[in-house]
């Protein structure tokens, strides 16, 4: 794709059989056409029947990139909505934690006690000194 992009001249126009064999996303394939319009090369998709040679190409090209813009942004609420819900219901979002709760307890008595450094319970849990410290901070807020 790369070398057919590099020897496209002004005049020319890339056809291809469907937009998706163009970018990787529509975001993607929006810039890589308004590129092509920039340097004078037309842009035709016989699948989709789109020629950016015309008004009408053009214009059809700018509806869906605008109804692609509008679904990320529907996923993109569901998806939050959907975690604020889960955080109510008390559930983690994101990576599983290294250190259990029973593991976090037995971290502060070992640390209270005085008897075991950080690092060494850290090398004991099976953690980096850092995770132990961020996770004792969490626990302590």
């Amino acid at each position: 794709m790369q070398a057919a992009l590099q020897e496209l001249r002004s005049g020319d126009v890339l056809t291809v059989w469907k937009l998706d064999r163009l970018g990787r996303s529509l975001p993607h394939l929006v810039q890589i056409i308004d590129d092509l319009r920039k340097a004078g090369i037309g842009f035709c998709s016989l699948q989709e029947q789109i020629d950016t040679m015309s008004a009408g190409g053009r214009f059809y090209l700018h509806i869906l990139a605008a109804l692609a813009e509008f679904e990320r942004e529907l996923i993109s609420e569901r998806t939050r909505a959907g975690m604020a819900a889960a955080r109510r219901r008390g559930k983690h979002i994101g990576r599983p934690r290294k250190l259990s709760p029973e593991q976090l307890d037995q971290a502060c008595v070992l640390l209270e006690s005085g008897t075991e450094s950080r690092a060494s319970i850290a090398a004991m849990l099976g953690v980096d000194v850092t995770t132990l410290r961020r996770a004792l901070k969490t626990r302590a807020a």
